[in-house]
């Protein structure tokens, strides 16, 4: 059963459509990644599904009592009560719970100031069960859980979100939206403004979410961790793949081939079908049957122009706009010629990597280099290896000095200590992820140009490939989207036809068609990459060493991505295990101490028993002998005397003992 369902819908801006006649619906528990290039329509369709606007067309459907939530990519408007702090902001969620226990409160001070009464028990007993049952005594331990996974530090709790940054104020819309659980959540781009720990927490906790999920992500991995379907939008409409982003890369490419493979095999039929009627049209014995095989192949050519090849398995004779104008034979063979594949089309950047040169074996090499700023260091290399045609991955949190060390390997900033050495025959480029070469007052033509001298047909033709086309090439380059901005540093970069490649989040603002071209680019790429990246999905198609940064220290896996996680998470198994085992020491210990303690307790207890019972003893001896000294009975008094030196000499050992045992305990 569907918790959401919508049919036909279009929307569109003045006289432009966005999309139209899209139609889908959405299974219960169902975890699905929506795709498609930038500027499909797709963020326009989640506020559609979000109840945020209307669309101009069509119908939807909600199942009954649903409750959606919304994350957008910013949430500057988000919350009604901006003098919040974060921390307030997250209690709303438990207003109901809150008042619950302010009434179990209540009711114990009655019960306190006196009323004990059967009818008050029992009242109390109820509204306790009801408050356990709702969560009320561990929802200030959910929301402080959610606010540490999305990197939202005890630090901003107590900031008013009128002072919060655009980032935290979507980090903390997120952290609202978790913890309200809705039965649909709907996410555009959630990982933004998260770092890598916060995205990692975030993916654990959507694999065990209840409700369903729509989100759309440029994040393949997080798509690839999180989704079990995969929609894919384009200007044909919606198609559904089952499985997560890398199902969906290899079911679509399944999918085209098979569609071309059908759309080369109904193009031939009808051109075959064309060459008989043309063959057999004027013949006299023939007419009537050329004539009613050119009827069915104009109905079978307009059908396939509407809906595709596809549609010739159906009962494509009654689809709209089947009949109509009559065609002439010239008309139809042009027609047929001019057929496309069903296959969605869209503009593709294309890129390719040629070094100029071959740089020598080792590229780069480090020992005992400190990184940083004079009296700001950021963290030391103890020893770093990387060969020609490798890729290392740097990563690590924000502000660690992954920047800072890029700009070391350029030579703008020294090392505080120790040498980076380059390899021989080596050309540089740095791509920045904040574009800064970039010179917003020129136009991306003219920003071409300035960097490299060409006629301007070729670089047209050049930006051409970078999806600047017609007029975008006179846009000034401070109206460019992020997205453009990224497209024209790429182009650049291009032209460089350098031999190692400095890249600082180079994925950043490309939509997932370009994204999908870098990757490619790169992987045939035969110089050598140093990428600092928060797209784990490039990492992990591209990398052969990991440059972690953490402690401190820069630590090099030699290994690709997924055998990095692999030791990381047994490491820190081992880490947890050698801490688990600590504890048990110390527990032992503490028994132990405790155990002798106890022991220690019951001998001076012990002691000084029989250090009483003996003072006892020498008093009783002490009065017989002095009756027996009255008496003159000299063999009782003999006796008498020898029985009280032994019990004398008794008490001094006890004595002994005891000082012995009070020493050990006060120590």
């Amino acid at each position: 059963m569907a918790i959401l369902t919508f049919h036909n819908l279009r929307q569109s801006f003045a006289d432009i459509d966005i999309f139209v006649g899209l139609t889908a619906s959405i299974a219960h528990g169902a975890r699905i990644g929506l795709v498609g290039p930038n500027g499909i329509g797709k963020t326009t369709l989640l506020r559609i599904l979000a109840g945020e606007s209307r669309p101009a067309e069509g119908i939807m459907h909600l199942a009954k009592g649903a409750r959606v939530g919304y994350s957008q990519q910013e949430a500057m408007r988000a919350f009604t009560d901006q003098t919040h702090t974060i921390y307030q902001e997250m209690l709303t969620v438990f207003a109901g719970i809150q008042q619950q226990e302010a009434a179990l409160r209540q009711m114990e001070r009655s019960m306190s100031a006196g009323d004990s009464s059967e009818e008050m028990l029992e009242a109390y007993g109820r509204a306790q069960e009801t408050f356990e049952l709702a969560g009320g005594y561990d929802y200030d331990l959910r929301i402080q859980q959610v606010l540490d996974g999305l990197g939202l530090t005890r630090e901003h709790w107590q900031m008013p979100l009128s002072h919060c940054s655009g980032g935290q104020k979507t980090r903390a819309l997120l952290a609202r939206l978790l913890l309200e659980e809705p039965d649909l959540l709907i996410l555009d781009e959630p990982t933004n403004h998260l770092d890598v720990a916060a995205i990692e927490w975030l993916e654990g906790r959507l694999r065990s979410w209840a409700g369903t999920l729509l989100i759309v992500s440029h994040d393949r991995y997080f798509l690839d961790t999180v989704a079990n379907n995969i929609w894919e939008m384009s200007r044909g409409g919606i198609e559904t793949y089952r499985g997560n982003y890398s199902a969906y890369m290899v079911q679509r490419e399944e999918r085209w081939a098979q569609r071309d493979e059908e759309f080369r095999t109904v193009k031939e039929r009808f051109l075959k079908e064309l060459d008989f009627v043309k063959k057999n049209i004027a013949r006299e014995s023939s007419t009537d049957q050329a004539k009613g095989r050119l009827r069915r192949l104009v109905r079978q050519v307009k059908a396939v122009e509407i809906g595709g090849s596809e549609v010739l398995n159906q009962n494509w004779s009654m689809g709209p706009g089947v009949s109509g104008e009559k065609w002439n034979v010239a008309e139809v063979e042009g027609r047929i010629k001019g057929l496309r594949s069903p296959n969605p089309g869209q503009a593709q950047l294309k890129m390719r990597l040629h070094p100029s040169q071959r740089s020598g074996r080792v590229v780069l090499k480090s020992k005992g280099s400190l990184i940083g700023y004079p009296g700001v260091p950021l963290f030391q290399i103890g020893e770093l290896e990387l060969h020609r045609k490798e890729c290392a991955a740097l990563i690590g949190p924000n502000g660690s000095g992954k920047s800072t060390f890029l700009r070391t390997l350029m030579g703008e900033i020294e090392p505080l200590r120790g040498k980076i050495r380059h390899g021989s025959s080596l050309d540089i480029s740095y791509f920045a992820q904040a574009h800064d070469q970039i010179d917003l007052d020129r136009s991306v033509l003219d920003e071409l140009l300035a960097y490299r001298y060409m006629p301007t047909s070729q670089a047209r033709s050049y930006l051409a490939r970078f999806l600047f086309r017609g007029e975008d090439v006179y846009k000034l380059n401070r109206t460019l989207s992020g997205g453009e901005r990224g497209r024209l540093a790429l182009a650049i970069m291009s032209l460089d036809n350098s031999n190692f490649l400095l890249l600082d989040e180079p994925t950043n603002h490309l939509d997932i068609p370009a994204q999908e071209v870098l990757q490619d680019a790169l992987g045939h790429f035969e110089g050598t990459t140093l990428l600092v990246t928060h797209d784990r999905y490039l990492v992990d198609k591209l990398a052969t060493q990991i440059w972690e940064l953490r402690d401190g220290g820069l630590h090099v896996h030699h290994g690709s991505y997924q055998s990095f996680l692999t030791a990381r998470a047994k490491a820190e198994a081992l880490s947890k295990e050698i801490r688990s085992t600590e504890k048990q020491v110390e527990r032992r210990a503490d028994a132990g101490v405790k155990s002798s303690a106890r022991k220690q307790v019951k001998a001076l207890d012990e002691t000084e028993a029989a250090i009483g019972e003996m003072e006892s003893t020498l008093h009783l001896l002490n009065l017989e002998l002095e009756a027996a000294t009255q008496a003159q009975q000299w063999e009782a008094i003999s006796q008498l005397s020898q029985q009280y030196h032994a019990a004398q000499h008794k008490l001094e050992g006890l004595m002994h003992q005891w000082e012995k045992l009070t020493a050990a305990a006060g120590a």
